[in-house]
C-alpha cells in the first residue's frame, strides 16, 4: 500500500509525461524495423521479443530517461515477464528510476462495428492483474478505437472500459486522426466519458488517454473530474513537433507518446548518440506536457 500511495502522489502532482513502451504482437516488427532491425534479422517470436526487450532496456537504462521528466512508463506483458539488470522490468522502473509502471492488458481489437473497434475478450485478465500487483505495477492500459461519430458505437466503447480493483486503469478510447468525423466524434466521446465518470464510486480512480482534440481544451471537465487522476494524450500518428504543438494547446493534459518517442533511435547508434537523440525527443515532449 505504501508503494501504491507514493505512486499515486507522483501521478497526481508531478510534472512530466508517460512513456508508452507497450507495442505488442503485430506492432513489434514495425517498431523493430523503425529501430533498424528487419524481420530477416530474427527467426521466431522469441528472438523478436528478445530484440525488442533489448531496445526497451536500452531506453529505460539511458541516463537521460529519468523520473524528473518521465513519471510513468507503459509496458506489455512480455516486458513485464523480463528483467533489466537482474530485476523485473516494472520493479527496475520503480525502484531504480522512480518511474511509475503501467501494464497494457488488452488483447487487441474486434472488427469494426457501429463505427468503432471494441476490445477483444480478456479471459485471463484476473491472473494478469494478480501478477502485475506482485511487481509494483500501479495501473493498466486498455485501448479501443473510434472511427466515426456514431453515438451507439462510442457509448459501447466507453461502457466496455474496466475498473480494475487495486490497479488504476488508463482508459484509451482513441479517436482516429484519419476520421473525417473526428471533431464530432470527440464531442460525443466527451459527453459519454462525463456520464460514466459521474457514475463512479468516489474511490474509483481512473486515467484517460485521449487523442489530441480538434477543439483545444475540449476535455477540461474530464481533467478536473474528482475521479480522474490524470488525462494523457497519444500522439495518434502526428509527427513529434505537431503532436507537441497540439498538446501545448490543451491545458492540463500530459503526453503518453509511443512511436514519436523512439523515431530517432537506431540499433547501430553509439550510446552517446543514442542518449543525445533520446534527450532531444524527451525535452519537447516534457515542455509541452507542462502547459
Amino acid at each position: 500500500m505504501m508503494t501504491f500511495s507514493k505512486q499515486l502522489e507522483k501521478m497526481r502532482t508531478q510534472d512530466g509525461f508517460i512513456a508508452a513502451l507497450d507495442q505488442s504482437g503485430g506492432s513489434t516488427p514495425k517498431a523493430l524495423k523503425a529501430y533498424g532491425i528487419n524481420e530477416s534479422d530474427y527467426n521466431n517470436d522469441e528472438q523478436m521479443y528478445d530484440l525488442v526487450h533489448a531496445m526497451r532496456s536500452r531506453i529505460i537504462t539511458s541516463p537521460v530517461f529519468t523520473s524528473d521528466r518521465i513519471i510513468g512508463a507503459i509496458l506489455f506483458e512480455n516486458t513485464l515477464d523480463r528483467e533489466i539488470e537482474g530485476k523485473p522490468t516494472s520493479q527496475y522502473l520503480w525502484e531504480e528510476k522512480g518511474i511509475v509502471p503501467f501494464l497494457k492488458v488488452d488483447k487487441g481489437l474486434e472488427d469494426k462495428a457501429n463505427g468503432v473497434q471494441l476490445m477483444k475478450p480478456m479471459p485471463e485478465l484476473d491472473l494478469l492483474l494478480a501478477k502485475a500487483k506482485t511487481k509494483d505495477v500501479f495501473g493498466t492500459k486498455m485501448r479501443s478505437v473510434i472511427w466515426e461519430a456514431n453515438e451507439q458505437g462510442i457509448r459501447d466503447v466507453v461502457a466496455q472500459q474496466i475498473i480494475n480493483a487495486g490497479l488504476v486503469p488508463i482508459i484509451e478510447p482513441e479517436v482516429s486522426i484519419d476520421s473525417p468525423e473526428k471533431a464530432q466524434a470527440e464531442i460525443i466521446l466527451n459527453r459519454e466519458l462525463m456520464s460514466q465518470l459521474d457514475n463512479l464510486h468516489p474511490n474509483h480512480y481512473v486515467m484517460l488517454k485521449l487523442t489530441l482534440p480538434e477543439q483545444p481544451n475540449l476535455y477540461a471537465d474530464t481533467i478536473s473530474h474528482p475521479n480522474v487522476i490524470r488525462v494523457v494524450a497519444l500522439s495518434g500518428g502526428f509527427p513529434l513537433m505537431k503532436a507537441c504543438e497540439k498538446l501545448a494547446e490543451n491545458d492540463g493534459i500530459i503526453a503518453s507518446f509511443s512511436r514519436v518517442l523512439t523515431d530517432d533511435l537506431y540499433a547501430d547508434q553509439p550510446q552517446s548518440e543514442f542518449d543525445a537523440a533520446l534527450a532531444e525527443t524527451i525535452d519537447p515532449i516534457y515542455q509541452a506536457s507542462r502547459t
